[in-house]
């Protein structure tokens, strides 16, 4: 059996030790081996690789591993790598990370906007100030081609070489759908911690969405725990603000001119009018504007508007919305 280099057995060693100390703390299930049709990773500390002038050389390599560099504006033997990772995806791609350390980014300057977001199926996301943000709907792009390579794999026969090929193209598929879906991710919260000063978002519960069996697959097409993962990092790392409100705060249902909350508000009822005050709502734009105003209110109180450690924020504002009321339906084209 061939033994292993120094740096990979001290990376299986931490990411074991890491797995049993999350699963006897609760956070995690019993670990379980990594398929070899899945992506399989090995990371190599120091003594585990040698890197001299922009070339790699891993343990126990005579020649150095030869890669495409994917940051022209960064010259590669300015690096000094503390950890090196080799992995392969499902679909038969090789990839080497480095992990270095940078000086943190300047700041942006000040854009002098703040904005309420309001995510949603129809439209991924909806300002406070009226904008659409169209959704891409990545996976229903791709759904039919997806399909057809899967009912190829299920025809092969276990084993076999047609079958591994059948196998890495329903890899390359999911692949371009989990690449299209991150490109749009990143390219929209980048574009709106640019444009921001301050950022509301509401504390979405994306886990118990999904148990919703008709809604399911649009709401995990959208990607809202990793686009909220986006903005965190990014408003940190720019020196922008994000605010996060309490997930039962009834932002659809209240309206922003006046404060009046209804009763009830179906899904399905995309416009309304105030039974109060007679202003006609955008369901989303409305829900945005009042997830804006929420977010204001608890900055101006001074309470805590992150918790990094939990999932669940609750707002400090107290809520004082005017009587229930019937809501009036405004009916949309060809009703």
């Amino acid at each position: 059996m061939r033994a292993l280099p120094a740096g990979r057995r001290a990376s299986i060693f931490c990411d074991g030790q890491a797995a049993f100390a999350s699963f006897f703390a609760g956070r995690a299930r019993y670990p379980r081996y990594k398929s070899h049709a899945g992506r399989q990773c090995a990371e190599y500390t120091r003594s585990g690789f040698r890197y001299r002038g922009g070339q790699l050389f891993l343990a126990k390599m005579p020649a150095p591993l030869a890669f495409a560099w994917s940051w022209p504006h960064l010259d590669p033997a300015s690096l000094d790598p503390s950890t090196v990772t080799v992995s392969r995806d499902p679909c038969g791609r090789w990839y080497v990370s480095f992990a270095v350390e940078v000086p943190d980014p300047a700041p942006l300057p000040p854009a002098g906007a703040v904005a309420g977001l309001d995510l949603g199926i129809k439209d991924f996301a909806v300002t406070s100030d009226g904008q659409k943000i169209a959704n891409p709907r990545s996976l229903v792009r791709r759904e039919r081609g997806l399909a057809r390579y899967q009912r190829r794999l299920a025809r092969c026969q276990q084993g076999s070489a047609n079958r591994a090929k059948a196998r890495a193209k329903v890899a390359r598929a999911h692949r371009k759908v989990r690449a299209s879906r991150a490109d749009f991710l990143h390219r929209t919260s980048a574009r709106l911690v640019r444009d921001h000063d301050v950022l509301v978002i509401e504390d979405l519960n994306v886990s118990g969405m999904l148990r919703n069996r008709t809604l399911a697959k649009a709401i995990s097409d959208c990607g809202w725990g990793t686009f909220r993962r986006m903005l965190e990092y990014k408003a940190a790392r720019d020196g922008r603000r994000l605010i996060v409100i309490d997930r039962f705060f009834p932002s659809s249902k209240t309206c922003s001119a006046c404060g009046c909350l209804l009763a009830e508000l179906s899904l399905g009822t995309r416009t309304w009018q105030c039974p109060s005050c007679g202003t006609r709502h955008d369901r989303d734009v409305n829900a945005a504007k009042n997830i804006l105003a929420a977010g204001l209110a608890v900055t101006a109180c001074g309470a805590d508007v992150r918790h990094p450690g939990s999932s669940r924020v609750r707002s400090a504002m107290k809520q004082e919305p005017r009587p229930v009321r019937a809501a009036i339906h405004v009916p949309q084209d060809g009703e």
